[in-house]
């Protein structure tokens, strides 16, 4: 799937932020950070945006073309807050992360899905896999953009969207903690078989992301894998103002 841009400046920039987020994204240490996502189903991207990357992207936030929709948390018992689903095209640099993380996910979400006895497994690049979510009627972009002030946070969910799930997503920090706000620690909890939840915060400095499963991963026990159930959320801002991008790789009904 392609979407033409319209101006030779778009089509540079856009050129020049995949070859950037490709060498960014393609030097981390993908073993470790799929170890960490088996023992604990979430991983710390360091640095994946820059700190002017983060001001541009929370700079979008608002009621302009570049969003589908604008959700308020407290009118559907979300949380409060506010947050906007990007259109497409989506923005350069978004379209080129999403692109450039997909095929270094797809391996491990196929390995999750065998684990767990799910028999959906995952092309190696994101144009074909939302060929196959747009033909199922998942057409409409699922990145989006959140913003939080003092009191605003975000109950524990689970971004879903339709039959076709993509199991990993990435929320990149856009703001500095203790600078631009306090409070609003990233949140995720594990929902263990016959056990009581595992709450688990996530420490994230400004551009950092944190990849993390969607609904559930696979844990290894003592009579082989078996499913845990994940969810996340953000715990309340105590103030200032915090803005997240998040970027989920399947398309929504």
């Amino acid at each position: 799937m392609a979407f033409m841009m319209t101006s030779d400046k778009a089509t540079r920039s856009s050129g020049s932020a995949n070859v950037e987020c490709r060498l960014r994204i393609d030097a981390y240490d993908w073993g470790a950070i799929a170890a960490d996502l088996d023992s604990e189903g979430w991983a710390v991207l360091s640095s994946l945006f820059d700190g002017p990357q983060c001001d541009a992207t929370a700079a979008l936030y608002g009621p302009t073309a570049a969003f589908r929709s604008h959700v308020h948390m407290a009118r559907h018992g979300f949380g409060q807050g506010e947050y906007r689903y990007f259109a497409y095209p989506l923005p350069p640099l978004i379209e080129a992360t999403r692109t450039a993380l997909y095929p270094h996910l797809a391996p491990i979400a196929n390995r999750w899905h065998e684990r767990m006895g799910l028999e959906a497994r995952f092309p190696n690049r994101h144009a074909h896999f939302l060929e196959r979510c747009h033909a199922a009627g998942q057409r409409r972009p699922t990145p989006l953009l959140l913003e939080y002030g003092a009191g605003d946070y975000n109950c524990l969910h689970q971004d879903l969207y339709g039959e076709h799930v993509f199991p990993l997503q990435v929320a990149v920090l856009l703001s500095e903690p203790h600078v631009d706000f306090t409070g609003g620690e990233f949140v995720l909890t594990e929902q263990r078989p016959r056990m009581q939840s595992r709450p688990m915060v996530v420490p994230l400095n400004k551009g950092d992301g944190v990849l993390f499963a969607v609904n559930a991963r696979p844990h290894q026990g003592a009579r082989g894998d078996y499913r845990v159930t994940m969810r996340h959320g953000v715990s309340k801002v105590r103030s200032g103002k915090r803005y997240t991008l998040g970027i989920i790789f399947h398309d929504a009904t």
